[in-house]
């Protein structure tokens, strides 16, 4: 099997990078609208469970409520050790009997002030357990979604998709299309993106290749989201509209406890729990 110490570590660093580079353009919006808000970062350690060895790891949460910004956080992470017994089975490459695992990644969730500005999700990460992979994606969730803010977010990652493969664009919409669906209010969460799983490392050509295309989609989504919150986030917005935002949050918040496999896996491999829920709205309302 092949070590694949040192590509966790080239991973994880991109994404530190990555995260300092959204962080900096998030502040930099705020600076715009007049705020002086800005992340505060918490690092964590995450707990040993039996069975672990060594270092753990941990992660670094980045938190930030501002003007423009409600609430958002992006945190990076990179844990090792075992997987609980009775979870093993369910992650590519484990079992009960091989439960080693790594992973490091990036997770950022935003919920936004103005209810004309979209809320959005990114996630991007690099696990190792008998197997090697990567995974990832964006979407967009707007309370209000206008067409044109949907076509600019999707043709961002279309582009990333299309400069690595022919298919990728309509295989992971069409697999984000079905992963972020709410069954029991039968709707979708927002308006799509991205989201892929299981891209395979056998090799060190097949992990250049992915890490490569990880790599673009995280920049696709700087290229795309912030230029939409500078569109809208200045607009008016009535009582009604906000009320309409509150109860759309309900649904996100719904979507990410009963649904979201991310949640799960943080809460199933000793992460830090406030990390792992900042993806949950500052304020919802259920009618």
């Amino acid at each position: 099997m092949t070590d694949w110490t040192p590509y966790t570590a080239r991973a994880s660093a991109w994404f530190q990078e990555l995260r300092d580079a959204i962080c900096a353009e998030f502040e930099a919006i705020e600076r715009e609208a007049g705020s002086d808000a800005s992340f505060q970062y918490t690092p964590w350690k995450r707990e040993a469970v039996e069975g672990d060895g060594g270092d753990t790891g941990g992660g670094t949460q980045g938190l930030m409520k501002g003007k423009v910004f409600e609430k958002v956080g992006v945190n990076i992470s990179t844990v090792r050790g075992g997987l609980a017994k009775d979870f093993a089975g369910t992650i590519n490459g484990a079992s009960a009997e091989n439960n080693a695992f790594s992973a490091t990644g990036i997770s950022l969730v935003a919920h936004m002030t103005n209810p004309h500005v979209p809320a959005v999700h990114m996630n991007t990460r690099f696990l190792t357990t008998t197997k090697a992979w990567f995974g990832g994606g964006g979407d967009l969730n707007p309370p209000i979604p206008y067409d044109e803010d949907t076509a600019q977010f999707h043709a961002a990652y279309q582009a990333a998709c299309d400069a690595h493969g022919a298919d990728y664009y309509d295989r992971f919409k069409a697999w984000a299309d079905e992963y972020f669906y709410i069954p029991h209010r039968k709707c979708h969460r927002g308006v799509g993106g991205i989201f892929y799983d299981h891209l395979e490392c056998a090799d060190e050509a097949q992990w250049e290749a992915n890490f490569a295309f990880t790599q673009d989609v995280g920049r696709a989504f700087l290229a795309s989201f912030p230029a939409i919150v500078r569109k809208r986030m200045g607009m008016d917005h009535s009582p009604a509209e906000k009320l309409q935002q509150l109860e759309w949050r309900g649904r996100y918040a719904e979507f990410n406890l009963v649904y979201d496999r991310g949640t799960l896996f943080g809460l199933k491999t000793g992460g830090n729990i406030d990390a792992i829920l900042m993806s949950l709205p500052p304020e919802a309302v259920w009618s």
